[in-house]
Formats: structure tokens, C-alpha cells, sequence
């Protein structure tokens, strides 16, 4: 099943368009990363995504429903601030979490957070960063939503408190199958926990698939300034000296090319490159996973 689809998606403000063109289709069970530069358009994407923003063109479409009215039972939602009352101890969180979501589990709630040591009669505002994020992610997984959608989950938490919040995501997922859809600038730690990529920059989706399948499909060519190897592929980004040109490349079939050198680019290359080159590159749609050899 699908868990997320946009068609023609875009959000406008004012005369400035935040989103435009968001063409999507990502099946449900997928950690998704969503990355790009800030003002990229991720927090528009999100806010569509959950409810929060009506679209100016097209549709999206959450399980194959608009995330309107009933729908946003289906849907959990956990803003980069972590929006927690600081006053209420955590069993008090809870509490609230049940009278405002009918599916709430609070059960298998208290249990995640025992299970994380974090204490029940303990106020908010006495915890770590880390453990706030750990409340705020354990009542979005209590509301028995399918699709979950954090802002910067990992941000202004220290290394050990990323590993332990991003651990414990992983270990909800397994146990609910839900759908999570993850920004984050952390792009080393979401390789080792995403299988599915959002990358966005200039208001534009650029790139958007399985994880594997995205990097399999890019190279960095190097070879001499002046000249342009022979192939199919797209230029995503370039830099050139006096005597070397250096291109990251989304590869539409092999290079066949004495002259440039071909290498092989981890995750983060491939994100990095998009970011630098910003709203500049505006590629075709990629052609369907498997149906050619870009070795």
C-alpha cells in the first residue's frame, strides 16, 4: 500500500512558491529521510503532510486519504521544539496523550518509557533533551498512528542522545510496522537507519527513491576541463580547475571513456552535491528502478 503520494503538489505564499511540482510515491513500512538545505521547502512538505497547510496546486494523499478531519487519527506529528507542557510530570503527559487520541495506548506507552528509564513521576522540565525527545516520540507511537512525520528529532541532542532516540525509533518501527517520515541534517546516522530518501532543495523534490537504489544510480566523474564524457547521465553538480573538471552525475547507463575516471559515492556525497548545486538543478524524472545498467 501506498503510505504517502503527492501529485502535482505545491504550496504558495504570498507570491513566493515554498513547494511547487512535488510529484511522490513512497510505500508504506519505509523509514524516510527528508533532507536538504534550510528553506529548502521541508517544513511546507511536513506541514502538508500532517494537516497543517491546505495545498495551492495539486493533491497529497496520506494511506490514500487527504490528512483532514477524521484522517489525522491515522497521522502523529512531532515538531522540532518538541512541544511538551514543562510543568507536567511525564504520567500526566500521558494521561493527556489518552483523552486526546482514542487509540492512545497508554500501556504499551508506560512501558517504552520504563524500558527507557525514564521515570513516570518526573516532570518534563527536569529532563535531558534526549528524554524529551523520547516522551515526545513515545506518545506519537502510542496514538497507533500509521504514518509519523519528526522535525529534527535529533536536534541539540548530544551523540549518545542521537544513537539512543534514533535506536529506539527503530525499535517502534519493528515492533508497529508503522510509516516514519524523519528530517534530519545528521545525513551519516540517517544511512545507517533510513531506506528511503526526500531530497529537497529550491522548492523542488530533486531526487526521491530508495536509498541503495539513489546511490547505485550516482557517480563522481573526474577528467580533463574542456571536455565532456561520453554517456547518458545528468549533471547534478560541477567543479572545474584549470586543468580537471569534476562532475556528480545521476547515470542513466554505463561510461564508456578512457579519458575520465569513474568513482563509486557514499550517501552523503550524493546529498551534499544537491545542496550545492541548490535550486540550479532542476533534473527529468529518474527512469523506473532496475530497467538499466549504470555500472
Amino acid at each position: 500500500m501506498t503510505a504517502l503520494e503527492a501529485t502535482g503538489l505545491g504550496k504558495r505564499y504570498g507570491d513566493k512558491w515554498a513547494l511547487k511540482d512535488v510529484f511522490l510515491t513512497v510505500p508504506e513500512g519505509r523509514i524516510i529521510a527528508l533532507v536538504g538545505p534550510n528553506g529548502a521547502g521541508k517544513t511546507t512538505l511536513m506541514n502538508l503532510t500532517v494537516g497543517l497547510r491546505r495545498p495551492t496546486t495539486g493533491q497529497i494523499h496520506v494511506f490514500g486519504r487527504p490528512p483532514y478531519g477524521e484522517s489525522l487519527q491515522h497521522v502523529a506529528f512531532v515538531a522540532q521544539e518538541k512541544p511538551l507542557y514543562p510543568e507536567f510530570t511525564v504520567a500526566e503527559t500521558l494521561r493527556l496523550g489518552e483523552r486526546l487520541n482514542p487509540r492512545f495506548d497508554q500501556p504499551a506507552a508506560r512501558t517504552r518509557l520504563d524500558e527507557l528509564g525514564i521515570p513516570l513521576k518526573s516532570k518534563i522540565r527536569a529532563l535531558s533533551g534526549g528524554q524529551r525527545a523520547q516522551v515526545a516520540i513515545t506518545l506519537a507511537v502510542a496514538k497507533r498512528a500509521e504514518l509519523i512525520v519528526l522535525d529534527e528529532p535529533l536536534a541539540n541532542l548530544d551523540p549518545l542522545a542521537r544513537h539512543e532516540v534514533m535506536e529506539g525509533l527503530m525499535a517502534a518501527v519493528a515492533d508497529t510496522g508503522m510509516t516514519v517520515l524523519l528530517s534530519s541534517h545528521v545525513i551519516a546516522e540517517l544511512n545507517d537507519v533510513c531506506d528511503h530518501l526526500i531530497l529537497v532543495s529550491g522548492g523542488r523534490v530533486q531526487v526521491a527513491g530508495d536509498i541503495e537504489d539513489i546511490v547505485h544510480r550516482h557517480r563522481l566523474l573526474v577528467g580533463p576541463a574542456g571536455t565532456a564524457p561520453a554517456g547518458p547521465y545528468d549533471v547534478v553538480s560541477e567543479r572545474t580547475t584549470e586543468r580537471q573538471s569534476t562532475l556528480l552525475v545521476r547515470m542513466r547507463g554505463p561510461i564508456h571513456d578512457p579519458r575520465w575516471t569513474v568513482r563509486d559515492l557514499a550517501l552523503e556525497d550524493v546529498v551534499l552535491g544537491y545542496m550545492r548545486a541548490r535550486d540550479s538543478v532542476h533534473l527529468p524524472p529518474p527512469t523506473i528502478a532496475g530497467t538499466e545498467d549504470v555500472a
